[in-house]
């Protein structure tokens, strides 16, 4: 008897979204609809919703929504954080993300 493994794009939300939360130099993530803009930074019970995750063509996507802190470097942190979830990603969940995109919508002081 076999069975299969399915991981929601919600599930791979939150395991994106904690992990983004790891890395120095993020202060939090910040809703993927920008209509709320950047008033209000989200805490680790909502990082999901910094992240947003697709099936594309041959595997997943993700799109993160981050605020930095003041004084880091942005290009630095966002290299870090796309090496940390795509790393664990692979390792935890099985999937091979086909891209990470990183967007630094705020910085605020940490």
């Amino acid at each position: 008897m076999t069975g299969s493994i399915v991981i929601s794009e919600a599930a791979l939300a939150s395991l994106i979204g904690l992990t983004a939360h790891e890395i120095p130099g993020v202060v939090g993530m910040a809703p993927a609809n920008l209509k709320e803009g950047i008033s209000r930074v989200l805490g680790r019970a909502n990082a999901r919703e910094g992240v947003v995750v697709v099936r594309e063509e041959g595997g997943y996507a993700a799109d993160l929504y981050v605020v930095v802190a003041y004084g880091v470097s942005i290009p630095t942190v966002a290299r870090n954080i796309t090496e940390r979830v795509e790393h664990l990603v692979k390792t935890q969940a099985g999937i091979e993300l086909r891209a990470t995109r990183v967007h630094a919508v705020g910085v605020q002081r940490a």
